[in-house]
């Protein structure tokens, strides 16, 4: 299947900077959908974009999780892994990708009721792991995550048609309000922002460490944070964030000495699989936007 085939409902990486409604739901499950959410959380998820959870996996399997994240971080073999991304200045490890893939530890994460029913319910559907990847943020400068809506990324380079796509964010260590948290706009999922300029071939290599293409403008951050605020997620190791995948988000740098590691799983709709990508050259790898359809089971 290619783009020819499927309408664009979102342009993006165009001359101008545009926004769109969007024009697709935000819970694509029936209100009788079986799973762990509940009634109410699933409208605030509905109304907000996202879903916190205190405590999605408790911490005896918190240190496991953990232990694993350390062993990956710290084996050459893996560092070295086209799949590492490495800070720009201090060339320790920024993220892991693919690690439901590289590790049983984290393939029985994403494989968890607890975890991959929530996103069945939210999605109305089977899912596959769109991406899986652990984020470190050692202390003393580990540099943030720019304000952007994944699916702007996920639909210019990736290619997926729709807004059916689901992330979560499991803390493996606390989530102060100092040490560069996770921040989403409220609200801001039921607008797209299609971002200006043209995407460059191999853009992932860039953008994974520093975002260029596809960051909106300021008086577009600025517009939406007037209109929708800025709500700051913090939590205990264990605790969890949902969030849709049209959120705009972002994170600061953690110049804290407290260390910030989540492992981050984006759950897509089998019946929303990747295409080619609608504004740019060439695919992304198959580590950051799969082109395996398999279900989770």
């Amino acid at each position: 299947m290619t783009t020819a085939t499927v309408k664009d409902l979102y342009p993006t990486r165009g001359a101008t900077e545009v926004t769109v409604p969007r024009q697709d739901p935000v819970l694509w499950g029936s209100p009788g959908t079986p799973g762990p959410i509940a009634a109410g959380d699933l409208q605030a998820f509905e109304r907000d974009g996202f879903l916190s959870v205190d405590q999605l996996i408790g911490s005896d399997e918190v240190e496991i999780y953990r232990q694993e994240l350390d062993r990956l971080v710290t084996d050459p073999a893996i560092r070295f892994d086209e799949r590492s991304i490495v800070e720009p200045k201090s060339q320790e490890i920024r993220s892991v990708f693919e690690v439901h893939r590289i590790s049983e530890v984290f393939a029985r994460l994403v494989r968890d009721e607890r975890v991959v029913g929530r996103a069945r319910q939210i999605l109305g559907s089977d899912v596959y792991v769109h991406q899986s990847r652990i984020n470190v943020k050692p202390g003393f400068g580990a540099s943030g995550f720019y304000w952007h809506s994944d699916f702007e990324t996920w639909h210019a380079e990736d290619g997926l048609p729709n807004m059916r796509t689901v992330s979560v964010s499991i803390a493996l260590t606390e989530n102060h309000d100092t040490n560069g948290g996770l921040m989403i706009m409220p609200g801001s999922h039921r607008t797209f922002l299609g971002c200006a300029g043209e995407t460059p071939r191999d853009n992932y290599k860039k953008s994974l460490q520093m975002q260029d293409a596809g960051t909106p403008s300021d008086a577009a951050l600025t517009e939406l944070a007037g209109e929708h605020g800025i709500k700051l997620f913090t939590g205990r190791p264990g605790s969890a964030t949902w969030f849709d995948c049209n959120c705009m988000h972002g994170s600061g740098d953690n110049i804290t000495p407290f260390p910030r590691s989540n492992v981050f799983i984006v759950f897509n709709s089998v019946e929303n699989t990747a295409v080619e990508p609608f504004a740019a050259p060439v695919r992304r790898p198959e580590f950051i936007g799969a082109r395996d359809f398999t279900p989770v089971r």
